[in-house]
């Protein structure tokens, strides 16, 4: 059994739903369940499937947060 590991740095973040997060190459990801989100397609608009509604790829790039560096102290 093989088994591959691909590590994803997590740039941005949507401002009302913090659980879903986009790297710099475009993909994007929710943390909570740990799987990548595809794109969807709904009446020629490309977008995304966020909590159960679709919302258009330019309407989600305007509410994009960059994600600030956590520090932890331990």
């Amino acid at each position: 059994m093989n088994t591959i590991s691909i590590k994803y740095t997590l740039d941005f973040q949507l401002s009302f739903a913090k659980e879903y997060r986009w790297t710099r190459c475009g993909k994007c990801f929710n943390v909570k369940t740990g799987r990548q989100i595809k794109q969807a397609l709904n009446n020629s608009c490309i977008g995304y499937n966020i909590k159960g509604k679709f919302y258009s790829a330019t309407f989600l790039r305007k509410n994009l947060v960059k994600i600030e560096k956590e520090y932890y102290p331990f």
